[in-house]
């Protein structure tokens, strides 16, 4: 059975009229009401993740439970397929099993609240948050093990549960919750600060239903779904041929010595609708790189996409689900079976946005964008410090943004909607860290009439002993570059210990131990470039390496030639231009800077890592047994 509605008002809601006026109200006092979640939530939290890098999503969603206003989708698809309970006044659904609730949340530090609102016993909105725990227990401090093999070994993870039955908090389930944390006091705090998000939702719904009426509300929204589904419509027939598109990207590896893995989309329109199929992605990891991808966040991810693209005047929201079909066959990367393990699962889920920008840019050519997404860089660090205090950080870093149709791609920035940085004093001046660098890496943008962005460069100088944990990728293949744009740079972690040695870190790993005075360098990868470089005007190359953004031998890439006082060579640029034009082959619509074998034979060399093997896959069979299987 599906979750029961308590409602001690029985009357149904009915669809009304709704002048063009008190509809534009409604819609832009939800939007209001969507960003004072999050400032509730960013000024009541602790942790630096949530307060600081606001990894935090919220949602407000109409009574059938299709997001109106959010940031990333709605969570009330997977939650209502899952739980089978009753729902009344006052309830407030915990969830954080990603298994549960078929991907709603990804990982288990996602920590998911869900408040029904009511007005006059009626259901009359659903108001939604989830934030990302610094720590949830599990076999490493911030519970994303990198070796991790089932989801067991992740930390604590709860099914649906009423963690306030008719407003009152069930302190024993927070207790066990809080137990099973190495930062108690940073998850309580995140905790109650999500609680507040969802009760000013749940305050503006009812202020704006008794200001308007239940009716009146409810059509509006209604209206705002239909609104985004006709717009998103017209995107669709106009963007979205009928004829199959199909590509490819790669996870780098696993963590645990293995890789690369496919992840392969293919996507055509039949009438109105357009479908995506999974068929060809690589079986599930034996590691924890697994993404178990939600089928209607994954249209929200779609449709994100094509509004950011290509009108972005037009309401994110759930309308235009019926629009679209996602195939994901189980037992793959992005659909695994329990318990599979699943902490890592960011660099699958920055892959998708790649894969997403290639699929809609092949029918239209002059708006696809280059490959930048890729990833979410972490960084944790914890450990006793002198005065045996638990210190312990949670940092999700940022990459270039690729090149664009309009433009440069911005040089280390996030593209996570909404994130920022957390701030280097702030890190300064709680954990025994000093930034010594945080800049932009130069050339690390791959070349391209429109340059994508620099990857970062944050040097962090540790001052007490501790253990750290790097999880990033794109180590391995490019951020590919398209139009005859060049890949982006990879990324690269180097420790230079404190008695001068220098030691390459993979991409992905877990106890790392530092000591005092021992510098890490993280360098994340850039984004891809956009069209011809040999087109891009030189004085904008010499602008970009007056800025530091280029070096003078970069500026070769775009077959510029500087003098000594960085102004253009005009003859010598010239002739290189002609040169390199003569010399290249045709140009392809993408460059991924080789095949995948060629860059696992040239790995050694270009990065000093061993490149990754043959993955190991798990067989699943119906009795529920599992093979280890070449």
């Amino acid at each position: 059975m599906p979750a029961q509605i308590i409602e001690t008002n029985k009357t149904p809601l009915k669809r009304v009229d709704v002048d063009p006026i008190t509809l534009d109200i409604i819609e832009n006092a939800l939007r209001n009401a969507r960003q004072e979640m999050d400032v509730t939530l960013f000024r009541t939290a602790m942790s630096p993740g949530i307060r600081e890098q606001h990894d935090a999503f919220p949602m407000i969603a109409n009574p059938e439970g299709k997001m109106v206003v959010g940031q990333f989708g709605s969570f009330l698809h997977g939650f209502k397929a899952g739980y089978h309970g009753t729902l009344e006044e006052g309830d407030v659904i915990f969830i954080n099993d990603p298994y549960s609730c078929n991907g709603a949340v990804s990982h288990c530090n996602d920590w998911l609240l869900i408040k029904p609102i009511f007005r006059d016993g009626r259901l009359i909105a659903w108001g939604c948050m989830f934030g990302h725990m610094t720590d949830i227990g599990g076999k490493v401090p911030g519970s994303l093990p990198t070796d991790a093999r089932q989801i067991f070994e992740e930390g604590i993870a709860l099914p649906p549960t009423k963690i306030y039955k008719k407003g009152e908090l069930q302190e024993e389930i927070l207790a066990i919750l809080l137990n099973n944390t190495r930062v108690p006091e940073w998850n309580k705090s995140d905790f109650h600060a999500i609680i507040a998000s969802c009760t000013m939702a749940e305050r503006r719904c009812i202020e704006l239903s008794e200001r308007f009426g239940d009716d009146v509300f409810f059509s509006a929204m209604e209206e705002l779904l239909e609104r985004n589904k006709r717009a998103m419509s017209h995107l669709i027939n106009t963007m979205v041929s009928e004829e199959k598109q199909s590509f490819e990207d790669y996870l780098c590896d696993d963590g645990m010595g293995m890789g690369p893995y496919k992840m392969t989309c293919a996507m055509w329109r039949e009438g109105e609708k357009v479908i995506f199929d999974f068929e060809g992605t690589d079986p599930q990891s034996i590691g924890s790189v697994n993404f178990l991808l939600n089928e209607e966040m994954f249209k929200m991810f779609v449709g994100t996409y094509m509004i950011s693209a290509f009108d972005p005047q037009i309401l994110f929201n759930d309308g235009f689900y019926d629009l679209m079909e996602v195939r994901i066959p189980e037992g793959t990367l992005l659909k695994p079976k329990r318990p599979a393990a699943l902490s890592c699962r960011t660099h699958a889920l920055g892959r998708i946005f790649d894969l997403i920008g290639a699929l809609l840019g092949q029918g239209a050519p002059d708006l696809l964008c280059a490959a930048g997404f890729s990833d979410s860089p972490h960084l944790m660090c914890s450990g006793h410090d002198r005065h045996g205090e638990w210190y312990q950080l949670f940092q999700i870093g940022f990459g270039g943004v690729p090149g664009r149709p309009l433009g440069d791609g911005p040089d280390g920035h996030s593209m996570w909607p909404g994130f920022t940085n957390v701030p280097n004093e702030f890190i300064e001046s709680y954990f025994p860290l000093r930034i010594e660098r945080y800049e932009t890496i130069a050339d690390t943008g791959g070349a391209g009439f429109n340059r994508g962005g620099n990857g970062i460069r944050t040097a962090y100088r540790f001052l007490e002993t501790g253990d750290i944990s790097i999880h990033d990728d794109r180590w391995l293949t490019y951020p590919w570059g398209v139009s005859g744009g060049e890949p982006g740079g990879r990324g690269t972690k180097i420790m230079v210990r404190n008695d001068g040695s220098r030691e390459i870190l993979p991409a992905k790993c877990d106890n790392i131990h530092v000591e005092e005075g021992d510098l890490l360098y993280y360098d994340t990868w850039g984004g891809g470039g956009w069209g011809d470089p040999l087109t891009r005007p030189a004085e904008k190359v010499a602008l970009d390496v007056d800025r530091g953004l280029v070096t003078v031998e970069g500026a070769k890439r775009y077959g510029v030639v500087l003098n000594d006082d960085v102004s253009v060579n005009e003859a010598a640029t010239t002739a290189l231009r002609e040169k390199m034009a003569a010399d290249r082959p045709e140009i392809q619509l993408f460059n991924r800077g080789g095949t995948i074998e060629e860059l696992k034979s040239r790995c050694k060399e270009e990065t000093g890592l061993e490149p990754p093997k043959t993955p190991v896959f798990l067989n699943w069979f119906r009795k529920g047994t599992v093979q280890a299987a070449e």
